[in-house]
């Protein structure tokens, strides 16, 4: 049953791909903010997978988030989140951070729940049109 307070942790090693330099998001080797904010929404997301219907996912529609602190290549990051609120299909996330001593980054995450092929439906009807 979806209820608030489910919680999960992820943890990542930060390698090249996920530097700053490589993503494009600065010029130093360092764990780059697009990255935690990938392993934010993974670790929501995931959080919550195994309470929802057949057919049915999340998707992402806010993320405010803060990169506190650098972490150097090799480090582990690790992330955990924890599920604050429920509101209909909105759900609400609580993030943190650490590279296994510092609290590196922290935010709040947004997703809604969706049916998949409704979904993928509206997104491919999209293709072709202008806004």
């Amino acid at each position: 049953m979806l209820e608030t307070g489910i919680r999960n942790t992820l943890s990542m090693k930060v390698e090249e791909s996920s530097s700053a330099k490589a993503m494009g998001s600065g010029t130093l080797d360092v764990f780059a903010t697009p990255a935690m904010a990938a392993l934010m929404e993974k670790t929501a997301w995931t959080s919550v997978a195994p309470y929802l219907e057949e057919g049915m996912c999340t998707v992402g529609t806010r993320l405010d988030l803060t990169h506190d602190a650098p972490t150097p290549l090799g480090a582990t990051v690790t992330c955990e989140s924890v599920l604050t609120e429920i509101a209909g299909r909105r759900l609400v996330f609580a993030l943190t951070v650490t590279d296994g001593e510092n609290l590196i980054g922290q935010g709040q995450h947004e997703r809604f729940i969706v049916s998949v092929e409704k979904f993928q439906e509206k997104a491919d009807g999209m293709r072709g049109k202008k806004s």
